[in-house]
């Protein structure tokens, strides 16, 4: 990749301590982006964005992730707000909210998450509907996961699970019908 493939600058009042950059992490940069469209919702970007946010855990695959709020009110997203996002085996990682806006929030990683970078959420309307996009920008924590991203290719799998089922599900958050699946380009 080049410097189009790098995440958002951070907001200064972000960067911290606990804040774990894509910088600091071991091995190659992964940039992925999960887009769905959603036609006959009924929905705009905004309200389908208000819905997701309202209960993450609605859209997330409970057999593969759950969130947990840790700082902020319960039923909304948040500046400033933290997760953990827990994960069958030692996967659970610490975000916080970095960006919030009324079509799309963005997470950073945190100290003891397995990965470095940065997640966006995100929904914009089409001239027939809405799409829903998630795109990550990351690289494994450390060494030992960079074993489990890049060689074993296990955390890549998983990646590719949960966020092309967050997609299908916040479709049907929406109330209309997903189109043409998941898009995922390499």
């Amino acid at each position: 990749g080049d410097a189009s493939d790098l995440p958002p600058a951070l907001p200064e009042e972000f960067v911290d301590a606990h804040l774990k950059t894509v910088g600091e992490g071991s091995g190659p940069l992964l940039h992925r982006v999960f887009t769905v469209d959603v036609r006959d919702s009924g929905l705009d970007a905004a309200a389908l964005m208000d819905r997701v946010c309202a209960d993450l855990d609605r859209a997330a695959p409970s057999e593969v992730v759950t969130f947990r709020k840790k700082r902020g009110r319960l039923g909304e997203v948040a500046v400033g707000d933290e997760y953990v996002v827990h994960m069958p085996a030692p996967w659970n990682g610490p975000v916080r909210v970095v960006h919030r806006d009324a079509t799309s929030f963005r997470f950073a990683t945190l100290a003891g998450h397995l990965e470095a970078g940065q997640i966006e959420f995100s929904a914009h309307d089409t001239g027939r509907g809405v799409a829903f996009r998630i795109e990550t920008w990351s690289r494994p924590g450390d060494r030992p996961s960079a074993l489990v991203f890049d060689v074993l290719r296990v955390g890549k799998e998983i990646q590719l699970h949960m966020w092309t089922h967050f997609c299908l599900r916040a479709g049907d958050l929406s109330g209309g019908r997903v189109t043409d699946g998941v898009r995922v380009p390499w």
